[in-house]
């Protein structure tokens, strides 16, 4: 009944939306609101609103990576990316391994990753309360248009898991002349191209992008393969991916289809053990876990429908999420395997008004998911840690949500709000006897499996902002906003130490922005100040038990910009600063942690980067990266020091057709980990890579 009413009331609010009088078609989120703006300014983003904004008028943290920059650095992993956004780390495992912080510290355990929602073109990669820590890996971003980052809560828009911010991956179009208006490389994304990188540790990667057009529609194909055989022993990966793409412009719709497939091979290298080890030249490039392996499959297909209308616009999209995954879980002493998978069905509808000063969107999103999750241990390793199998479920998923936002907008002044209402259902059902995996005599056993159940949120998040255009250059703004998530399957399901029912309460973000933007034709700055309170944050406390009882603080300060001495030398930066504190004393430890900074929390980021445009052939760009010291330990009683880190890039247009690449990365040879932990009494790093050189050739022809 429920389910059927929230339906009727979203699509009621389209049609009244739809029935309204408008004065004048036109898009204003493509409008400043004052004339003559610089044309500096034109830098377009759609993460922030679901829709085209310049963001000298948008009242939110949001920065971009472009189709240039991801040329340059041709990355290997998407912390290479992703380092030149403000406030953000996505930190490196081993292959393509990864853990995320956006405003926040390096989240780990069942749920970390529901706290960011990531998405290929706004469709989530993962399906809501199936996430995955390593999800960045099913997306082809090396061969995207751009990669957004929208930092804060954004639970309105993108609803559950938007709660520390949004990566939203956005495919190019297939149109060859689609990118005009975006600072990207205009000959990328004109012509064919065919490349081949080769480096360190036998890393061969070869590409490929193909585009045909035909009067009103286009086809277009991306692909990637890449081996690499791994720094430390016995580890590397295979990896594949491809991004076809076709686009219509009709007479009343407009159809942009995308089918995007991944495919990881990974033989993967754990933890070294000991404080500074990753200093030592031999223990560095060894490999505790030989045996540890990820096999990670993913298809992501959607087709968007979208027209303009005398007052507005409709967009329409079905998609289609599948995923499939096996990995050891290497990190634990008793390495169990785990098995799973996720098939999705889902619609996004979108319908945006425009009224005089006023601006009307409200959308429906819906997805719905059938998932499998196992796990497996082929030897006993105690009475309590038996082998066997200690999970095997199935959960059918429902997610529906509806928003609506309002903006207004008079002269220089910008107002907004919005809302969303989200319901959440997972029908949760165990296909192994109820209780726990042990023998009848063991107690404390480590595995409990709860009974059939049916588990269902339902949520409410605002947002409010304002902007005022100080002159035609920039703007301030400020922002409230509050972010949430439901729990994850698996801290529902996946229970432990006898724990028959987790009770959790989603978790909530309340949050507060300051926004400044200037945009002139030498000098681009973004910056914010931020306070985030987040509560009902879910746990695994000392007893193992999944708990929704923590409460944390985090705020900062972020800057971004770029200074252009001249047309041929500038300057780009990132950094925050930032504090993350635990504010209850939560039973993570056997002492009080309250007022303690949370471990894996740097207060300080940021990266400088230097290009010189050398003469119109050549381009060269030295990067600085700085990550600050942290705890890696709740007791703060264990740190890591941090790091410094310089890398170069060249780029050399050889002809029209040959375009040449060099990235030197780690250029002094600096020890370092890419990420410290502690664990099971022992400092546990993943290792740095050293001084490294790749090389790419690029072959383009027109179409």
């Amino acid at each position: 009944m429920f389910v059927s009413r929230f339906i009727l009331f979203t699509f009621a609010g389209i049609l009244l939306s739809q029935n309204a009088t408008a004065s004048q078609a036109q898009d204003k989120e493509n409008v400043s609101p004052k004339s003559g703006s610089n044309s500096q300014i034109e830098r377009i983003v759609v993460t922030a609103n679901r829709a085209q904004s310049t963001i000298l008028y948008t009242a939110a943290a949001v920065d971009a990576v472009d189709r240039s920059t991801l040329d340059l650095i041709d990355h290997q992993h998407i912390n290479q990316a992703l380092a030149r956004i403000s406030g953000t780390w996505i930190s490196r495992g081993n292959g393509q391994e990864h853990l995320s912080a956006i405003r926040s510290p390096v989240l780990t355990g069942a749920g970390a990753c529901g706290a960011f929602f990531m998405a290929l073109d706004g469709i989530s990669l993962r399906a809501p309360g199936f996430c995955n820590t390593n999800q960045l890996f099913d997306a082809n971003s090396e061969q995207a248009e751009s990669i957004e980052v929208l930092r804060g809560p954004a639970s309105t828009l993108y609803g559950s898991n938007a709660v520390h911010g949004v990566i939203n991956i956005r495919t190019l179009d297939a149109f060859s002349n689609a990118s005009a208006n975006t600072n990207s490389n205009a000959s990328a994304n004109k012509n064919n191209y065919a490349g081949l990188r080769i480096g360190r540790d036998d890393h061969v990667k070869t590409s490929l992008g193909l585009r045909s057009q035909q009067g009103d529609s286009a086809f277009a194909l991306f692909t990637n393969v890449t081996q690499n055989n791994g720094y430390q022993s016995q580890s590397g990966y295979d990896q594949q991916k491809l991004t076809a793409i076709y686009q219509h412009n009709g007479n009343a719709w407009n159809n942009k289809t995308v089918l995007d497939l991944a495919n990881l091979n990974q033989e993967t290298a754990g933890f070294v053990q000991g404080f500074e080890v990753y200093k030592d030249p031999e223990i560095r490039r060894s490999n505790p876990n030989p045996e540890a392996f990820r096999d990670a499959k993913s298809l992501r297909a959607y087709s968007s429908f979208s027209r303009d209308t005398e007052s507005g616009a409709i967009t329409i999209t079905p998609y289609l999420r599948w995923n499939e995954m096996a990995f050891l879980q290497h990190y634990l002493p008793w390495k169990a395997l785990e098995e799973n998978s996720a098939t999705s069905l889902g619609l996004q509808a979108q319908h945006r008004i425009v009224n005089g000063d006023f601006t009307f969107t409200s959308g429906l999103d819906t997805d719905f998911t059938r998932a499998n999750l196992r796990e497996t241990q082929a030897q006993d390793f105690s009475p309590s840690i038996p082998a066997g199998t200690h999970y095997d479920y199935d959960v059918n998923a429902t997610q529906i949500g509806a928003y609506s936002q309002m903006q207004w907008q008079s002269g220089a002044l910008q107002l907004s709000a919005g809302g969303r209402l989200e319901y959440i259902a997972y029908d949760y059902d165990n296909l192994l006897s109820d209780g726990n995996a042990c023998a009848s005599t063991v107690e404390n056993c480590r595995f409990t499996r709860p009974a059939d159940q049916n588990v269902n949120f339902t949520v409410f998040s605002p947002t409010l902002s304002a902007l005022y255009a100080t002159t035609n250059e920039q703007s301030v703004y400020a922002k409230i906003s509050q972010g949430f998530r439901a729990p994850q399957a698996t801290e529902l399901f996946r229970l432990q130490n006898e724990q028959v029912i987790s009770e959790l309460d989603e978790e909530r973000m309340d949050a507060i922005e300051l926004g400044w933007h200037l945009y002139t034709d030498a000098i681009n700055l973004n910056a914010a100040v931020f306070m985030q309170e987040k509560s009902n944050f879910i746990f695994q406390d000392s007893d193992r038990q999944n708990v929704s009882n923590g409460e944390t603080r985090h705020k900062g300060i972020e800057l971004s910009g770029l200074y252009k001495l001249n047309n041929q030398i500038s300057l780009s930066t990132n950094l925050s600063y930032a504090k993350h504190e635990y504010t209850n004393d939560l039973t993570l430890s056997r002492t009080s942690i309250k007022g303690n900074e949370i471990d894996t929390a740097p207060e300080f980021m940021g990266t400088m980067q230097l290009a010189w445009k050398i003469n119109s052939s050549v381009l060269a760009e030295l990067s600085f990266q700085r990550l600050g010291n942290y705890f890696v330990n709740p007791e703060n009683t264990a740190e890591y020091s941090g790091h410094s880190l310089w890398d170069l890039s060249f780029r050399y247009d050889y002809s029209k057709r040959l375009k040449l690449n060099m990235n030197i990365f780690n250029i002094l040879n600096e020890d370092y980990a890419e990420r410290a932990d502690f664990g099971f009494g022992n400092y546990r790093y993943f290792v740095g890579q050293p001084r490294r050189i790749f090389l790419t050739a690029t072959w383009q022809w027109a179409q």
